[in-house]
């Protein structure tokens, strides 16, 4: 069985993030980068089935230079092989953009069985690329996912939302985006990581993905930010003294925030 793993690396939520003076992207010089927790859960997931049965996992991940320690963190934990897309003509790409990209790198992989992402990454919250990369690829999507099996050439899944919950099933190949509730991600030993740097990673194009296709092929993306200030400093707040009057004071407050 193949599986392929989705992975991207994002800006530590934990640390300080700054934009670029120019186009307002990410200042990746002076930011904290991480593999993204929920990639962590679907390599996780990818790994358990593993230790089941016959398994070769590989490991996607579209980004620049940097971008390969989040495919070599995925490789100490057990991933087989890696695959990197890097292209300077990528920079900035939209969801759409992106998932025609990883679409096109899955199709590398020969016989694949199951593709695995996580259902949103931290970045941009859209949730929007695993299920596009399923239907560029003709996929069955199975999204939500807390809890995962395989069985006679079947995918089934516990699909759990703010509006309820689900059983799903779908044949193979499929592809699953799994939430936070699917698992606690290993950590890598350190014999996973000194055997992660002998392993096959290999680094591809758009000029290598899409070979037939022009430069007009890729609207890397298709929207722009046009202005970006500074947060605010956090203003001090309003001190109502309880000297009996302290609720009418609190009210008045809350009618001039017209929160009442």
């Amino acid at each position: 069985m193949n599986i392929v793993v989705l992975v991207k690396q994002v800006p530590d939520t934990a640390a300080e993030r700054t934009l670029s003076g120019t186009g307002h992207t990410l200042d990746r010089e002076n930011t904290d980068l991480v593999l993204d927790e929920i990639n962590e859960r679907a390599a996780e997931e990818a790994l358990i089935l593993k230790e089941a049965a016959d398994v070769e996992i590989t490991v996607v991940s579209m980004g620049p230079d940097s971008a390969l320690d989040a495919v070599r963190k995925v490789l100490a934990m057990g991933a087989d092989r890696g695959i990197h897309i890097r292209d300077d003509g990528l920079q900035g790409a939209d969801a759409v953009t992106t998932a025609k990209v990883l679409a096109a790198a899955v199709r590398t992989v020969p016989d694949v069985d199951l593709v695995l992402a996580g259902n949103a990454t931290t970045d941009g919250q859209g949730g929007a690329v695993p299920a596009m990369v399923a239907d560029l690829l003709g996929l069955p999507q199975l999204t939500h996912v807390r809890e995962l099996a395989l069985d006679a050439g079947r995918v089934r899944a516990e699909r759990e939302t703010d509006s309820g919950e689900a059983t799903l099933d779908a044949p193979l190949p499929a592809l699953v985006s799994v939430t936070e509730k699917i698992n606690e991600p290993r950590y890598p030993s350190f014999k996973g990581i000194m055997a992660a740097k002998k392993k096959p990673v290999t680094t591809v194009g758009l000029d290598d993905l899409f070979p037939d296709a022009g430069d007009s092929a890729f609207p890397v993306t298709r929207t722009r930010v046009v202005e970006a200030v500074p947060r605010p400093a956090r203003a001090a707040g309003t001190l109502v003294t309880d000297d009996g009057s302290a609720a009418r004071g609190i009210l008045d407050h809350l009618i001039a925030q017209k929160l009442l």
